[in-house]
């Protein structure tokens, strides 16, 4: 049997500093972005887009000049944004396949550049992915939607895709055989020769790949020793190595460093819906989900402090999160986030977020044929979430600690509404306040002497609710039509919106009133009312006792 020739395909992300950036603000993919690097005031530009060079931005250019130059965003090199980007490009291709080389690639003065370069060898995979062509394309729309956008191209060998991603937009194929026609017209600053090489070709009149491999071998050999035969076979596309597989890495983060501090919680939790986003697509590209969600903000001081005060005031707010189920949904996963920073805020302006996720292999299960189908442990956990904003963390949540295939594997803990300090009333508590913003019944609160006693109240519910029709005015109850008889609102409180039914597909949203009633030659009764948003229905959900 004759072997199958190899296939490598190479992903390679242009201006990757750039894209690192662009990942978590995708509104500076359609402005002239440039990115420095280097120690204040001493900043250069190491790296700008097709728009900002067209602006005449130049990579070494320094900042000074660069500002020089009109509608160019300036913007400070995260190299912690350069490594998740990275991690995220080793998903897109472990997707594919094991066999993934991560080669480091070096500039002229020496420094370690970030690793826009992801190799991939797709020998034997038509079985499974299709055709070399479609798995490029594969690879570039899930590169797609990890934020970046990359050259894609698969050659016979690494050296040749390599290059062929570097020198080609978009996606490219090259048959076996034609890699140095294909090459040809790449030029030669691509082979990244040595500055003293690259001084030598240049005399020659050597600017692209087909002007070195036509030179003839021994002249060559003679002039410029065994590094210009290196550089003449991989001008041809003709080297040969084997790939060093990089070790597989299972590390879901994703960082953003912020320009301006972020103060509200709706902007912050924007920003965290974009790197949700990310870290669940890199984890369905490794068919994972995640078991543990881990957040860090780094607080940093207001802009009218001082440096000092800044520094003082740094510091880290750190939650975690830990799910019974392995899930993927970023919806969820925001949600959480948003209830728990609403009930712990971060206290601080936000300069930095870090989010991690714990992977685990995402959990099936079969449903009996004739029992109904269970509520989705997402919604649960949102519930759960809910529970702790109104009873506090340590009263929600305890049966993790216990041995949960056990029968006594749950607590019952009797519930205390907190009160005190700035934290709300409970909504479970809530109905004294409701009371009391009847004026008519504030009598009911206190004894003859004034003093606070003790009172319970019960809530009869009618199942199901009573339909009626209520009569607003200036947003208030006015009057409410049941069962043939008019009721005059003497006292009002409300509306809460409320929201449940975790186990429906559609949860319900409503508006709740407590609403003092009163009836020609009746006493008054105090019920509670509530308006069904989606279907715009009032309804008398029960009597207070």
């Amino acid at each position: 049997m004759t072997r199958s020739p190899d296939s490598l395909a190479c992903i390679y992300v242009p201006e990757f500093p750039v894209q690192a950036l662009a990942r978590t603000a995708p509104e500076l993919r359609e402005q002239a972005v440039a990115v420095l690097d280097g120690t204040p005031p001493l900043l250069s530009v190491i790296a700008a887009n097709a728009k900002a060079r067209g602006a005449g931005v130049e990579v070494g250019m320094t900042k000074l000049h660069a500002e020089a130059c009109l509608g160019i965003q300036l913007r400070r090199r995260s190299l912690a944004q350069e490594d998740t980007a990275h991690y995220a490009l080793l998903d897109c291709a472990q997707f594919f396949s094991p066999r993934v080389e991560a080669p480091n690639r070096q500039s002229a003065n020496t420094t370690v550049l970030p690793g826009d370069t992801i190799i991939v060898d797709i020998t034997g995979l038509d079985r499974l992915f299709g055709s070399p062509a479609k798995i490029a394309r594969d690879l570039a729309l899930r590169v797609t939607k990890v934020g970046l956008v990359a050259n894609v191209a698969v050659a016979s060998n690494p050296d040749a895709a390599m290059h062929a991603a570097r020198g080609f937009a978009g996606v490219t194929v090259i048959p076996p055989g034609t890699e140095a026609k294909r090459l040809a017209t790449l030029p030669i600053p691509l082979l990244e020769p040595s500055p003293e090489m690259m001084e030598t070709l240049e005399r020659w009149g050597i600017r692209d790949f087909r002007a070195l491999a036509a030179m003839p071998e021994v002249a060559l050999s003679q002039r410029l020793g065994q590094e210009g035969l290196r550089l003449q076979k991989l001008a041809r596309g003709s080297a040969e190595r084997t790939i060093v597989p990089a070790e597989p890495t299972v590390k879901f983060e994703e960082a953003i460093e912020l320009e301006d501090a972020i103060e509200l919680l709706e902007p912050l939790a924007f920003v965290l819906n974009r790197l949700l986003d990310q870290i669940c697509e890199r984890l369905r590209a490794r068919a994972l989900a995640a078991n543990e969600l881990r957040l860090t903000l780094q607080i940093t001081g207001h802009e009218d402090q001082s440096l000092e005060e800044q520094a003082a005031s740094r510091r880290l707010h750190q939650r975690s999160f830990q799910f019974p189920v392995p899930m993927q949904d970023s919806r969820t996963f925001l949600k959480l986030l948003q209830l728990d920073l609403a009930a712990h805020p971060p206290g601080g302006p936000v300069k930095k977020i870090v989010i991690a996720a714990g992977s685990a292999p995402p959990r099936f299960g079969q449903a009996g044929l004739f029992l109904p189908k269970g509520p989705a442990p997402e919604r649960l956990e949102l519930t759960l979430a809910r529970l702790r904003g109104i009873a506090g963390d340590d009263r929600v949540g305890s049966a993790e600690l216990l041995d949960t295939h056990a029968p006594d594997a749950f607590r019952m803990r009797p519930f205390r509404a907190q009160t005190s300090g700035a934290k709300a009333l409970s909504k479970i508590g809530r109905f004294t306040a409701r009371l009391k913003s009847c004026p008519s019944l504030t009598q009911t609160f206190t004894n003859s002497d004034d003093r606070p006693r003790t009172q319970r109240t019960a809530l009869r519910i009618f199942r199901p609710p009573l339909e009626a029709k209520v009569q607003i005015k200036s947003g208030v109850p006015a009057r409410v039509f049941l069962r043939g008889q008019t009721h005059q609102v003497t006292a009002a409180a409300g509306p809460w919106r409320n929201t449940g039914g975790w186990w429906t597909h559609d949860a319900w949203t409503r508006d709740e009133w407590d609403l003092e009633l009163r009836a020609e030659e009746s006493s008054p009764m105090l019920v509670r009312v509530y308006r069904d948003l989606s279907s715009a229905k009032w309804y008398l959900e029960g009597s207070f006792d």
